[in-house]
């Protein structure tokens, strides 16, 4: 038990709550084990509920210090999953969009697989990022995957291995789907653009364009329940407007009837770790539409 709330907590640590620190013998208030005292919470050498707001020197939302002290004094009951406690209800309707599925080539609606999609991504140069690629990045996970992950385009590491989201943001953006009990190979993570902007800068409008079609096709062959894009660019292609990420935020959008929500992307989070808390609510509001 203690072994659980140790990782339970360093994970909430990580999406943005207090600093905790759990030592020696640890017990969950209520449960009663033979020759063995409760630590008080006033005493001993682990971090105590009343000192969680001085550890964090406020640089964590008092509700993010919140959330963590309460998870630290009681257990989630067994009937309710650890991420659901405190998780915000489902927000109201948004932009409803359709895709061009129309408009698109005949050559890539002739496409009927992703592994299909991704050949054609590698040998085809659609727009001016395609010549100084090291590696295309088309996209990787489940083909059957209920979730579906999108992002701006493939940073240095990424061109370098082929791969959506590796490095520093991969590693949390694992952690967010750990935490939601939502593992990453079940996952299909992609990008608006395929290639790796130069010097990481936005992508072009032109480039955009050049590149969504392919991003379409993917999403009619999976098929997803839900759709959760990371980041405003991500998420005014997919919605067709130019609006901030705090007016697209907390709103459940539709992509031809698919549920999407919109939050930050795992590298802004590590420029400001402020944005971790408010992701933690949209990550559950996603992981809420799934079980729907």
């Amino acid at each position: 038990m203690a072994d659980e709330w140790r990782r339970y907590l360093e994970q909430q640590v990580e999406l943005g709550g207090a600093e905790v620190v759990l030592s020696g013998t640890v017990r969950v208030p209520g449960a009663s084990t033979p020759g063995h005292s409760e630590r008080s919470e006033e005493s001993g050498s682990g971090t105590s509920s009343r000192d969680l707001d001085k550890t964090s020197h406020g640089a964590i939302p008092r509700s993010a210090r919140d959330d963590v002290r309460v998870l630290a004094r009681r257990p989630t009951p067994s009937s309710q999953p650890r991420w659901k406690q405190g998780a915000p209800p489902i927000p109201g309707p948004g932009i409803a969009v359709e895709s061009p599925s129309h408009a698109l080539e005949d050559e890539l609606v002739a496409l009927k697989t992703l592994d299909e999609v991704a050949e054609r991504i590698r040998t085809t140069y659609c727009c001016t990022l395609c010549p100084s690629r090291i590696n295309a990045v088309p996209g990787h996970g489940n083909e059957r995957a209920r979730l579906v992950l999108v992002g701006e385009g493939p940073g240095a590491t990424e061109d370098a291995q082929g791969k959506p989201f590796v490095g520093q943001a991969g590693n949390l953006l694992n952690g967010i789907l750990e935490a939601i009990e939502v593992p990453r190979e079940s996952v299909y993570i992609t990008n608006v653009v395929k290639c790796r902007p130069p010097q990481n800068r936005k992508p072009l409008p032109d480039e955009i364009a050049a590149c969504i079609p392919y991003l379409h096709r993917q999403l009619e062959i999976i098929r997803p329940k839900v759709i959760l894009t990371l980041g405003s660019t991500a998420a005014e292609a997919m919605l067709g407007v130019r609006k901030s990420l705090g007016e697209l935020r907390n709103k459940v959008h539709t992509y031809n009837g698919i549920p999407l929500v919109v939050t930050y992307h795992p590298a802004a989070l590590l420029r400001n770790p402020n944005w971790k808390k408010p992701t933690w609510d949209d990550v559950r509001i996603v992981r809420q539409l799934l079980d729907r």
